[in-house]
């Protein structure tokens, strides 16, 4: 696939493990979004909100602490290198793929309306692979 871009959805907890955790597992990924070219990170700014609230969140910015990383960090990279797109537009009911949790349902709904990769750890989003998979979304959890 050299050459092709590819449109991903990156949930919050893995926006986290990216770099507020830089996690080394995925320093190869991290180096390639952070490069272009290969990936195109979609968001919408409810996603940008929702990720400055989790960063703000004491117990996070403890841990941030003990790596010698900082939120701030972690907002710039969202800022430097997600395409922030318009929240899309509500699917017809046959084409949606409901999620248990309402905080994930945003990042199901973008995946779903660009055909995008959706990059995810969270339980109740991975429980949607095979009716996202149904739809032309792949559902995928990086190295954990």
């Amino acid at each position: 696939m050299d050459g092709i871009t590819t449109s991903v959805v990156i949930d919050t907890n893995t926006v986290l493990d990216l770099w507020g955790f830089a996690d080394p597992k995925l320093a190869a990924v991290r180096s390639a979004i952070e490069a272009g070219g290969r990936w195109r990170w979609l968001a919408t700014a409810w996603m940008r909100h929702e990720l400055h609230d989790v960063l703000t969140r004491s117990h996070l910015q403890r841990a941030f602490e003990l790596r010698d990383s900082s939120w701030q960090a972690v907002a710039h990279a969202f800022d430097a290198h997600a395409c922030v797109v318009a929240d899309p537009n509500p699917l017809p009911m046959a084409q949606r793929v409901h999620c248990t949790d309402p905080n994930d349902q945003p990042f199901l709904n973008l995946a779903l309306a660009h055909g995008a990769q959706l990059w995810s750890k969270d339980r109740a989003v991975l429980k949607c692979r095979k009716r996202l998979a149904l739809r032309g979304v792949q559902c995928l959890q990086l190295p954990a």
